[in-house]
């Protein structure tokens, strides 16, 4: 009972905090060309790259490049291969230079999702021989994939080509499907639950060190993280994979340290959360 108590602490503490986030700037709010209100944690992440060159060790990795990329108009002028290619599904039409709106991503939210097919898929982020990177953001209030399509060009960083896709054709599309539905209805995730959830995260009494416990569907009410309902940002480093039977979904603050993980498996054909941890 102790045990429970104490988790239960841990992560009211986090949701709570991911919480006050999404309400302040939240996926749920972004557009494609505006935002109303920036988060200020973010913003000072901004200030910290400015509109100068681009570091010569940011085309290393993407992380790097991409966050120089959304804090620098300039850059992005020079980073953009025009006439930029804007597919969407039969047609195509040719973006000019004087026609470019700044694109800053999931940096005025403070925060961005990502979706791995495992845990050790994760240290590809920091590998240096990927030439290709894909940044999607997730629409599923209009069922729509917008893809930036980015590939590192003579040792530069540069994006060449935006698709759009119904979230149908995604190689995420069953994961994407069940997603939406267990981030937006608590019935639905207890009914989506393995028959026990591991737990990770944070010792209160100690914060060198992390414990561990089981979550079950009784309980889940009181750890269910809030996530984000009507749009989600991920990152295809490389060449994608077809989907698998099982996927990591990250949220990761920006410049705060905040991080939450779901491990989801498909069982008998249906997605369940294996593992939070915090």
């Amino acid at each position: 009972m102790r045990q429970y108590l104490i988790i239960w602490v841990a992560v009211l503490a986090l949701t709570t905090a991911c919480g006050s986030r999404q309400t302040t700037a939240s996926d749920e709010d972004v557009t494609d060309d505006s935002i109303a209100t920036a988060d200020s944690m973010a913003t000072d992440s901004l200030k910290v790259y400015g509109d100068g060159a681009m570091p010569k060790a940011a085309d290393e990795l993407f992380d790097d490049f991409v966050f120089n990329f959304t804090a620098s108009k300039k850059l992005q002028l020079e980073r953009v291969q025009f006439p930029l290619p804007m597919v969407n599904g039969d047609k195509k039409t040719l973006l000019s230079k004087n026609q470019w709106k700044t694109e800053q991503f999931f940096m005025r939210q403070g925060y961005y999702t990502l979706l791995f097919d495992n845990e050790k898929q994760q240290e590809i982020v920091k590998d240096t021989t990927v030439c290709h990177v894909v940044v999607e953001k997730i629409y599923f209030n209009t069922n729509s994939v917008i893809q930036y399509v980015f590939n590192r060009l003579h040792g530069l960083w540069k994006l060449t080509e935006i698709r759009t896709i119904p979230i149908s054709a995604s190689i995420n599309a069953s994961f994407l499907a069940f997603y939406h539905d267990f981030a937006s209805d608590l019935s639905y995730q207890q009914q989506h639950l393995n028959e026990t959830v591991q737990f990770v995260g944070p010792d209160p009494d100690d914060d060198f060190s992390q414990m561990e416990g089981i979550i079950t569907p009784d309980t889940w009410e009181a750890f269910a993280p809030q996530l984000p309902q009507r749009m989600i940002y991920n990152i295809i480093y490389g060449q994608p994979r077809p989907e698998g039977n099982s996927k990591v979904f990250v949220l990761r603050g920006i410049a705060n340290g905040m991080e939450l993980e779901m491990t989801f498996r498909r069982k008998s054909g249906e997605w369940r959360l294996m593992k939070l941890t915090t």
